[in-house]
């Protein structure tokens, strides 16, 4: 089943920031608008992104999926305030992503966004262990807050993890909660690529940030041993509310998601939800929807299968009617 999604109109402030820790704008804890991304290399410009649009509700685990160079990796980037977009407007739980400063990206990377690399050598430093890895953001976010408590107006280090006690149970949580406990005194090269990226997602989440990010964290990972770590992002994401976003050009990941979002030439081209709906007899099934993402403007890219089926190419005839728009192949003929 296939359907049109209307953009709705909202439009985000570029010039204001969000409150802190406060819902993101329009409701949507990620939310880009016409984001462009322009890279020039010895006067030759590439645009990896071309006003892209998405929005990512508080709690929601997404997967964003597309070819290589379609942009994912890009919006990942931005998202994670590694790169500044050249145009357009990106909100993360809260925060003007064009808006920041040097000690306000560092903050916002530290506290608000978590990230998992495809490599799991970025992941984790490999002479600590797996514990200390979980430990080391902890004691660093511990740190910053002691030294700015020095400063008259700053309020203190949040309780519950003032004490090294209380950062300690939150590294066995969190190890707990991944099932990678077991492995807690091993460093990395002494464990498995799975256990290795469920550590990894430990680290990511150890400051408790309001945004997970993942980029291809199954890339490097055997097809079971992905289904396990893709497992264990969604138990994160069910017992912390994690807001959680997977790029990744492995289509299957989509079917751990509830929500896929296809990026084709620097754009958001289709998205597809899963539900599971239970019949008159009480059986379940589950009901996938493909829909196309039409933009502000009236843009919208219809799935690439669709295009070779008709041969659909350079114009396409349009009709509207009652409850739909027709399209149909142009026949040169029909201009003679």
């Amino acid at each position: 089943m296939t359907v049109l999604d209307l953009d709705d109109d909202g439009a985000t402030d570029a010039s204001r920031r969000g409150a802190p820790g406060g819902p993101g704008q329009d409701g949507g804890e990620i939310l880009c608008r016409d984001l462009v991304r322009i890279f020039a290399t010895d006067g030759v410009e590439v645009q990896a992104l071309q006003g892209l649009n998405l929005r990512v509700e508080p709690g929601e685990i997404v997967a964003v999926v597309g070819a290589s160079g379609s942009g994912k990796s890009t919006l990942l980037t931005i998202l994670s305030g590694l790169d500044t977009p050249t145009g357009g407007t990106a909100t993360v739980a809260g925060t003007d992503l064009l808006a920041m400063g040097p000690k306000e990206r560092v903050a916002y990377q530290r506290h608000t966004v978590g990230f998992v690399w495809q490599q799991t050598s970025r992941n984790l430093l490999p002479y600590l262990t797996a514990r200390e890895n979980v430990l080391l953001p902890l004691e660093l976010a511990a740190g910053s807050r002691r030294t700015r408590a020095r400063r008259p107006g700053v309020a203190p280090m949040r309780p519950a993890l003032a004490t090294r006690s209380d950062r300690a149970r939150r590294v066995d949580d969190l190890l707990d909660l991944l099932e990678v406990g077991h492995v807690a005194g091993r460093r990395p090269a002494e464990m498995s690529g799975g256990q290795q990226q469920r550590v990894a997602i430990a680290v990511a989440m150890a400051n408790s940030p309001r945004v997970l990010l993942a980029d291809e964290p199954t890339g490097e990972l055997d097809e079971a041993t992905s289904v396990e770590v893709l497992e264990a992002m969604r138990g994160v994401n069910r017992e912390t509310g994690v807001t959680t976003l997977v790029v990744t050009h492995d289509p299957t990941v989509s079917e751990h998601v509830a929500r896929t979002v296809q990026i084709r030439d620097g754009r958001t081209s289709t998205e597809t939800l899963r539900r599971t709906e239970t019949d008159e007899h009480g059986r379940a099934r589950h009901v996938s929807e493909e829909f196309a993402v039409l933009d502000r403007v009236g843009r919208l890219q219809l799935p690439e299968e669709f295009l070779t089926s008709l041969d659909l190419k350079d114009r396409v005839r349009l009709a509207l009617e009652p409850d739909h728009v027709g399209v149909w192949p142009h026949e040169p003929k029909e201009d003679r």
